[in-house]
């Protein structure tokens, strides 16, 4: 293989070892991203099974006051 081959073949796996470090970090980034999306989710799930549950005690009451009427 002569010099300028080997040097080429080397900038091209530097080339490869910098788009696999970006990758990476660009992964790891995304996979932060995703847990603080799911974490969010869950607590909005949680918000909204707390207002229904209260909106249906609500209804329940007024439906009761009603029949006592």
């Amino acid at each position: 293989m002569e010099d300028t081959d080997l040097k080429m073949l080397e900038l091209r796996v530097d080339e490869l070892i910098q788009r696999l470090t970006a990758i990476k970090n660009e992964n790891r980034s995304l996979r932060e991203s995703q847990s603080t999306l799911i974490a969010e989710r869950a607590r909005l799930i949680e918000k909204t099974e707390l207002a229904r549950s209260r909106v249906e005690a609500m209804i329940t009451r007024l439906k009761a006051m009603e029949q006592e009427s």
